[in-house]
């Protein structure tokens, strides 16, 4: 057997040890919480299903195999338990951005907002956040990040099945943590897909 033929069973070896890892974290932060929407419980989740879903990959590389499982957002189905034709829909969004040019960030803001007292070097972020994301629609801020001193992180967007509320009905708690049981589709974007796609 080739060294590469090693290396890469090896690998395989190493993603399967990382899903029963992960396994253990989830049944941790599950069984040790006190409140329904325990944000260790969700971090906990994403955890799994990205240890899976590699995993899952890998099999299929090496072995031309697959796993029993689907993630919710691979493109199966199978755990999707709300009505078959929903009322309405929730779409989720979460796009993070490091903050890499904070001079740059807070000119910004500035050039929008003339009253902006300037700020010594390093300060005046937060409200120069508040100023951005006041102005521009976020999916502008995503297209632009670059110019606005930010650089772009990991990105997700869910569409889950949801009752129809009323204006105002949720505001106060808008981001209670998703049920995955009611999951149409989902998108995530990554450096870690990319370095997949690279290996």
């Amino acid at each position: 057997m080739s060294d590469a033929a090693q290396l890469t069973r090896s690998e395989v070896r190493e993603a399967a040890e990382a899903v029963k890892a992960a396994i253990d974290r989830h049944l941790e932060a599950v069984s040790s919480t006190t409140t329904a929407d325990d944000p260790a419980v969700f971090t906990a989740y994403e955890e799994l299903a990205a240890a899976a879903i590699h995993y899952d990959q890998l099999l299929y590389e090496v072995y031309d195999e697959v796993t029993p499982f689907e993630v919710p957002g691979d493109g199966g189905a199978s755990s999707y338990r709300g009505p078959e034709e929903p009322e309405a829909i929730s779409v989720l969004i979460r796009r993070d951005y490091r903050i890499a040019d904070p001079r740059r960030l807070r000119a910004q803001a500035e050039r929008v907002d003339e009253s902006l007292e300037p700020a010594e070097p390093g300060e005046g972020v937060t409200a120069a956040v508040g100023v951005l994301f006041g102005e521009f629609e976020p999916d502008e801020i995503a297209s632009r990040a670059e110019e606005f001193g930010l650089e772009e992180g990991d990105a997700t967007l869910w569409v889950t099945a949801s009752d129809p509320a009323e204006p105002g009905e949720w505001l106060s708690e808008p981001f209670d943590s998703p049920d995955p049981h009611l999951l149409l589709c989902r998108f995530d974007v990554s450096e870690v897909y990319d370095e997949d796609e690279v290996d």
